[in-house]
C-alpha cells in the first residue's frame, strides 16, 4: 500500500504541474507585479526550514506581507499553489524512509484531502478584510503551537506507527478540519505534529503524516485556487521553482542545522503579522 501512496503522489504531482503550468501560459501577459528575486527568496528560505521542522505557511505569511509581494486577500490561494511541488517533493522522500501503518496514512490523508477541498472553495470567495481576519486568528494559532512545542508543554514519548479504533477516528476529524484550515493559511505541521504526540504515536510519524496530508490536500485545494484566479501567478511561480530547490538541498544535503534561536524569531514574528491584520481589519472593518 505504501507503494501505492508513494505513485499516487508522483501522479499527483504531474497533474498538479500540468494544470498550474496550463493558467500560467494561458495568463503569461498577465502574471502579476511580484519580484522574481523577493518571491525566490522566500520560497527557498521558508521550505528550506519547512523541511528541517519550522514550517512554511506562517512565516510565508509574514514575509509576503512585509515585502507587499501580493494582496492580503491573494496569500492564502498563492502560499497553497506555491508549497505544492515542494511539499509532494517531500512526502514522497519521508514516506519512503520512515515506517507507518498504511491505514493510519490513508485515512489521515483522505480526511485532510476532504477537508482542503471544502475549505478551498469556500476561502477563494472571501473578501480581503475577512481574509485578513482569518488569517490573522490563524496565525495566532499557529504560533500558540509553535510556543507550546517551543516549550516542551506537547512531547512525544509513545512509540506506536499507527492509530486503531476511537484513537484513528478522533485523528480523522482533526485531520479534516485541519485541512480546511490550511487553506486560510493555519500550517498543518504544527497542530499536526501535536495531535500524534498527544494520541501516543511514534514524533518520527509525524513528518510522513502531516508531510502526506499536506501533500494529498494541497493539489486539489490549489486547483480550486487555478480555477477562481485567486493567487499571485507571478509569485507563485517563483516560490515554487525556488522551493523546489530549497527542499532537496535541505532534504539531501543539509538535513539538520541548529535551529533553536530562529524558532523564537520566527514566533514573533508571527505574532507581529497577526496583530497587524488585525489592526487593518479593525480599522476598516469586516466586510
Amino acid at each position: 500500500m505504501i507503494t501505492i501512496i508513494w505513485i499516487t503522489l508522483i501522479a499527483f504531482s504531474l497533474w498538479f504541474i500540468y494544470f498550474f503550468a496550463k493558467d500560467i501560459r494561458l495568463h503569461k501577459n498577465q502574471l502579476g507585479d511580484a519580484s522574481w528575486v523577493k518571491t525566490a527568496f522566500i520560497g527557498f528560505l521558508v521550505n528550506f526550514f519547512d523541511v528541517l521542522g519550522i514550517g512554511a505557511f506562517a512565516p510565508q505569511t509574514a514575509l509576503l506581507k512585509f515585502t507587499k509581494q501580493t494582496p492580503d486577500r491573494l496569500i492564502p490561494g498563492t502560499m497553497n499553489i506555491a508549497n505544492t511541488i515542494p511539499v509532494l517533493i517531500q512526502a514522497i522522500v519521508f514516506i519512503q524512509i520512515i515506517e507507518v501503518d498504511p491505514i493510519t496514512l490513508v485515512v489521515m490523508f483522505a480526511t485532510a484531502t476532504i477537508g482542503a477541498t471544502v475549505g478551498a472553495g469556500f476561502v477563494s470567495k472571501l473578501s480581503e478584510n475577512k481574509i485578513r481576519l482569518t488569517m490573522s486568528i490563524a496565525l495566532l494559532i499557529t504560533a500558540g503551537f509553535m510556543f507550546a512545542n517551543k516549550m516542551n508543554w506537547i512531547q512525544g514519548q509513545g512509540n506506536a506507527i499507527g492509530l486503531h479504533g476511537w484513537k484513528l477516528f478522533v485523528a480523522a476529524a482533526v485531520n479534516f478540519v485541519l485541512g480546511a484550515m490550511m487553506t486560510v493559511g493555519v500550517g498543518l505541521y504544527a497542530p499536526c505534529m501535536a495531535m500524534v504526540f498527544l494520541l501516543g504515536l511514534s514524533p518520527l510519524v509525524a513528518f510522513p503524516i502531516m508531510m502526506g496530508s499536506c501533500a494529498f490536500l494541497m493539489p486539489p485545494a490549489s486547483f480550486k485556487f487555478i480555477k477562481a484566479g485567486a493567487y499571485n501567478r507571478k509569485a507563485a511561480l517563483s516560490m515554487a521553482l525556488a522551493g523546489t530547490v530549497a527542499v532537496l538541498i535541505a532534504a539531501f544535503i543539509v538535513k539538520s542545522l541548529p535551529l533553536d534561536a530562529l524558532r523564537w524569531i520566527v514566533i514573533a514574528i508571527v505574532l507581529y503579522t497577526s496583530f497587524t491584520m488585525f489592526y487593518s481589519v479593525y480599522k476598516k472593518g469586516v466586510s
